[in-house]
């Protein structure tokens, strides 16, 4: 409740009065430092859980990968994804892809991003390509955006509206030229797709 509200020193609080915790109660204060942006606390709490013998599971990396994003802490969500395989047991899950996704990409390692995607257990899943695209925005790549971009149009045709992120990299970078250009390739390629389909 006090995480929900934003007041992260009387969840910590009360979490610290505890005179035992479980698995549950950790993942709580760990989720509530993800949705508060508290990166560093997460960790130590996280450190500390280990420390007392509880087990993490699943949801445990994912309250603990998400503030490591918030928070741009990319050599300890680097350190964290490998460890819950080999140290913890833990099954990795398209979550923990999606925010490794989000947390390589937000600082920049766009390729690195792409690499992990292509070498995924299972087929890449469009919400990976979609964050891939986004971090593609955020740093201004358009050549890996239009590659990521027709990923997308091939998994979702009726998606359109996705190719629209390459134009709009190029609009702000002052191309118009471009811009109209990847247009019109975006309904260029909705045809094709489209036409395959009905084939």
């Amino acid at each position: 409740m006090y995480a929900k509200c934003g007041s992260m020193e009387d969840a910590w609080r009360v979490f610290n009065k505890m005179p035992s915790q479980t698995v549950v109660t950790w993942n709580a204060i760990l989720g509530g430092c993800a949705m508060n942006g508290h990166g560093k606390e997460a960790l130590k709490y996280f450190e500390q859980m280990c420390a007392e013998g509880v087990q993490p599971d699943d949801t445990t990396f994912i309250c603990l990968l998400s503030p490591c994003r918030h928070a741009g802490l990319v050599d300890e969500g680097m350190h964290c994804y490998p460890s819950m395989v080999t140290d913890y047991m833990v099954s990795a899950m398209f979550e923990y892809y999606t925010c490794m996704v989000d947390l390589l990409g937000h600082a920049g390692y766009l390729q690195e991003v792409e690499n992990m995607v292509m070498a995924m257990c299972w087929k890449p899943h469009v919400g990976a390509w979609m964050a891939l695209l986004g971090a593609c925005r955020i740093h201004g790549n358009v050549e890996m955006a239009e590659r990521v971009a027709r990923r997308i149009l091939e998994m979702e045709p009726d998606n359109v509206a996705d190719y629209g992120l390459p134009s709009n990299i190029y609009a702000a970078g002052g191309d118009r030229h471009l811009c109209e250009n990847v247009k019109l390739e975006r309904g260029k390629m909705w045809d094709e797709i489209a036409g395959s389909h009905l084939d």
